[in-house]
């Protein structure tokens, strides 16, 4: 169970979930529920483009959630911020949206929305905008990525876990994401990324199909232009995942076009 903090209907709220963690998020407009589940990095005050979308999706007839995640943002956090507590989180969201919901994960954040999923959160069915689950990346190198990440993470050299975080992404992601005026705060808040860690180890660790253990209609989306490990990764979800589609939308390297996302996400979700 969850705790709300004081709130309207629509705007900013926060909530505490069942592991104790503040959750701060905007809401808007009413209807079938839609919450977002980041990547990574962004959080609210640096991702226009996710609150974008969903203030479109509720203009059109849905209520929609957009969270800092654990440990981001105004969602402050002390400890390690584990893959248990983030799915706390998405399932004090979903209960605060009337008890079931559409996921939007973005990047990392598929992997999340996968999990949460699989852990028995009510959900109707998952968005996966360019989801980094490529088939090559077996599960011997993603958990050895992650044990170097944690173990820098574990002596405090944040940079360094920051910079190791992102060390197999394409080169020009990479240095683009350097010259953002956010990275600092990516940096900063780098202990949080264990949990991203983490739920991509489970989801290396198997058939998509087995690890999900329930059928749900599941979107797999990738932009017009993006790297190749996010098309391979989409290819994997549908091979895997039983009724899984995937297609390509409007957007380029690593972020979808606002208009084309409100009219893809709002009619998946009107068609479940």
């Amino acid at each position: 169970m969850s705790s709300r903090g004081a709130a309207g209907r629509s705007g900013m709220s926060d909530l505490t979930t069942d592991r104790g963690d503040l959750v701060c998020f905007d809401r808007y407009g009413s209807g079938p529920a839609i919450v977002f589940v980041a990547g990574a990095g962004p959080y609210r005050a640096m991702d226009p483009q996710t609150t974008a979308t969903a203030r479109g999706l509720a203009e059109v007839g849905f209520t929609t959630v957009v969270h800092d995640r654990v440990g981001r943002g105004e969602s402050p956090a002390t400890g390690d911020v584990t893959l248990d507590r983030e799915l706390a989180a998405v399932a004090a969201l979903v209960e605060e949206v009337g008890g079931h919901a559409v996921l939007v994960g973005h990047s990392s954040g598929s992997s999340i929305a996968l999990a949460a999923a699989a852990r028995g959160v009510p959900v109707d069915g998952l968005v996966l905008w360019e989801a980094p689950l490529d088939e090559q990346e077996d599960l011997a190198k993603v958990q050895g990525w992650h044990d170097d990440v944690t173990r820098l993470l574990d002596v405090g050299e944040l940079a360094a876990a920051a910079a190791e975080y992102v060390r197999d992404m394409p080169a020009e992601f990479r240095a683009g994401l350097e010259q953002m005026p956010f990275y600092p705060q990516f940096v900063a808040q780098a202990p949080a990324y264990r949990a991203d860690g983490e739920s991509l180890v489970w989801a290396a660790s198997g058939n998509l199909g087995e690890l999900l253990g329930r059928e749900l209609p599941v979107l797999a989306v990738v932009g017009e232009q993006t790297f190749p490990v996010m098309t391979r990764a989409a290819e994997r979800i549908v091979r895997e995942v039983p009724g899984a589609v995937s297609e390509e939308l409007a957007g380029a390297w690593h972020s979808w076009d606002v208009p084309a996302a409100v009219e893809r996400f709002g009619r998946f979700t009107r068609d479940l």
